[in-house]
């Protein structure tokens, strides 16, 4: 039950990732790659301030501070670039289908075989998923930003699995965060030509960084031992489903029936794979999977 509850708690997170960076980057209170790097930044002090105040050493080896970080600016990078031009609900759909995609074709991979239960059940939340967001009228798709946030959930695949051999979460992440911000700065000088930055936008940029980034893959990092990867990626499609519904109730956007079925859809089959026998990770698995 425990595990079940912070598995909630990082959705959420996840989900209000979603909501403050739409609100920032669509509004044009902050250009993408600008609250990209605010997000990391802030992120950062929360992370690296609680190691301190817990009296963590904080260190990590090279090899594994350095696979997170550039794991994690791709997906900043191509969140952040993608939602200038891609529709929302679309962006969602290509994010968590290459997680969901990347996620399954590694535990394959490694010999974590996948059972009927959890492959009907991935295949259910992701037609849900599809349902849900796919664009109901006709709408030009931009390949490019696509392709961006294709980018962006290849690399959330990969930070997702690399945080299954790190050992304190909250140290792993400080770090992947501290050199992710190095990372992104050439990054930041390069992709826009001018930058916006409002009061407004580095408000959202700090809270999403801080709080929601930074605090939520920490408590991530800490409960992706217990999943299998193809857990781990099958209940992240509950994100896009719990964004559209944050978004209907501070927004005030309405909630149709093709809402309510996709969720139904998207709920049921994370259920199934949850409940398959094989959902936990094996205490093998989880001690010999090493970042980096």
């Amino acid at each position: 039950m425990r595990l079940v509850f912070l598995t909630c708690i990082v959705m959420l997170a996840f989900a209000a990732n979603s909501v403050l960076g739409r609100a920032a980057i669509g509004n044009h209170l902050m250009d993408a790659t600008g609250f990209g790097l605010v997000r990391l930044l802030s992120g950062t002090a929360a992370l690296l301030l609680l190691c301190q105040i817990q009296r963590k050493l904080i260190v990590q080896p090279w090899q594994q501070s350095l696979a997170g970080a550039s794991a994690l600016t791709l997906y900043m990078v191509g969140f952040s670039l993608a939602y200038k031009d891609l529709d929302a609900g679309l962006g969602a759909l290509v994010l968590f289908g290459v997680v969901q995609i990347t996620m399954f074709a590694w535990g394959a991979f490694t010999g974590q075989r996948s059972t009927s239960i959890q492959l009907l059940g991935a295949a259910l939340a992701l037609i849900g998923l599809a349902y849900v967001v796919w664009p109901k009228e006709d709408v030009s798709v931009d390949l490019w930003a696509s392709g961006l946030m294709a980018m962006s959930g290849l690399g959330w695949g990969i930070y997702s699995l690399l945080g299954r051999g790190n050992g304190d979460p909250l140290v792993a992440t400080g770090m992947n965060f501290l050199w992710a911000s190095v990372l992104i700065l050439p990054i930041v000088y390069l992709a826009d030509g001018g930058q916006v930055m409002t009061l407004a936008g580095v408000v959202l940029a700090v809270i999403s960084g801080a709080l929601t980034s930074g605090l939520g893959y920490a408590l991530w990092y800490r409960v992706l031992p217990q999943l299998q990867p193809q857990v781990a990626a099958t209940i992240q499609l509950s994100v896009p489903v719990i964004a559209i519904l944050a978004g209907a109730a501070v927004l005030r956007e309405p909630i149709g029936f093709d809402l309510i079925l996709g969720s139904v859809l998207v709920l049921g089959g994370i259920a199934l794979v949850v409940r398959s026998p094989r959902a936990l990770a094996s205490p093998h698995t989880s001690s010999n999977e090493h970042a980096g």
